[in-house]
């Protein structure tokens, strides 16, 4: 009797998964905690800790070859970056790196341990229940991280602003006009005190703003040499044909999300960035909540950043004109059509009575959607 072809290929598709050893890690600055499931075994087959000196990951690696049939691995998205995922990668064993907060969790569960993360991770993967991230190769990462410690610049230059700023207000001094334009740190400089313990204190708080403001300048420096390299120059160029879209805003899409071709829709795209509506509804009744906010937080920031250009007359300028010069057709029709359909779109919000921070999220939400149509015809 001859097996069905159907039936012969669901056998083959079991016999394989049951070939697959699935091991869930939970990865730590010190240590591994590893379970093992081989096919649709109900309890782990192995479970073991390892270090994470280079002499335990050999050992980890070699016991991952010694495995019968394939080998998947996972662990969670972390502050131990990808080092394991590209050792692994690199010496031949499959290993994928999920979003932590997209793993499921069981309602009422309140007891978390090493083994018990690691546990999970392995059957969830075997079920299909995990969402793999993006990973960067090492020079794109680079370019991540150059941009994210601008942004910590940025960070330290507001803080220490903010520390100069009260302690001269604690002393009676209070500038009437815009703070830190030329002529408020004219004015910063013209104070003289007393004390000279309170002399040694404004004089360190100078000292520390002048050089983080020295480093923002370096970082900012470096980041717009980097727009101008071939991998970047032709894909930044398109992005910056939109409003509000410059040189550093551009550059943080392109290296925090890499090809992003890789989405299949703008809808994907959005929810990549944690710009859709959130929801909670069950039968007849229906509740959305405002956005997810579980995507990339830093492209998030910089979209809803470039959305409060489009409050203003979609009017392209000077620099708007200077800037989709020389671009693709179908670029400068994209951006175009934002110029008209964000502003229109924030418009309609605010006056229907939306506040315009809530207006402005709408608005990034379908600017992301530009962005993501932007991506699809341009080629680095």
């Amino acid at each position: 009797m001859v097996m069905p072809q159907s039936h012969r290929l669901q056998e083959e598709s079991v016999v394989r998964k049951n070939n697959i050893n699935w091991v869930g890690m939970d990865v730590h600055a010190d240590m591994i905690q590893v379970a093992v499931y081989r096919g649709e075994e109900s309890f782990p087959s192995e479970e073991y800790t390892s270090s994470t000196d280079a002499k335990a990951k050999a050992r980890l690696l070699k016991k991952l070859r010694e495995m019968s049939g394939e080998v998947r691995c996972v662990y969670e998205a972390g502050p131990c970056g990808y080092d394991m995922q590209r050792y692994l990668s690199g010496n031949g064993i499959s290993c994928e790196v999920t979003a932590p907060s997209l793993i499921p969790r069981k309602v009422g569960d309140r007891v978390k341990t090493d083994r018990r993360d690691a546990r999970n991770l392995g059957r969830l993967y075997r079920s299909g229940e995990l969402t793999m991230i993006y990973i960067p190769d090492e020079e794109q990462e680079s370019v991540r991280d150059l941009i994210r410690a601008r942004e910590d610049m940025v960070e330290d230059v507001r803080r220490k602003r903010h520390l100069l700023g009260k302690f001269l207000l604690r002393h009676g001094y209070r500038y009437s006009g815009k703070q830190w334009t030329q002529a408020h740190e004219k004015w910063i400089k013209g104070i003289e005190f007393d004390s000279k313990y309170l002399k040694a204190v404004l004089e360190e708080y100078q000292v520390g703003l002048n050089q983080t403001m020295e480093q923002l300048k370096r970082l900012t420096q470096a980041i717009e040499e980097i727009a101008v390299t071939p991998q970047y120059q032709k894909p930044a160029a398109a992005l910056m044909t939109l409003r509000g879209v410059q040189t550093l805003t551009a550059m943080t899409i392109l290296s925090e999300m890499g090809d992003m071709r890789r989405f299949g829709k703008a809808g994907e795209f959005m929810a990549a960035l944690g710009l859709t509506p959130s929801e909670y509804s069950s039968g007849s009744r229906i509740c959305r909540g405002g956005i997810t906010k579980t995507g990339n937080v830093h492209v998030r920031r910089v979209l809803v950043e470039a959305a409060w250009h489009y409050r203003h007359r979609p009017i392209a300028g000077y620099t708007i004109k200077a800037r989709r010069k020389g671009q693709p057709l179908e670029v400068v029709s994209i951006a175009q059509k934002a110029d008209i359909r964000l502003n229109r779109k924030y418009r309609r919000m605010v006056d229907r009575g939306k506040r315009s921070t809530t207006a402005v999220v709408a608005t990034a939400r379908e600017l992301a959607g530009f962005v993501w149509a932007i991506a699809q015809n341009v080629k680095a």
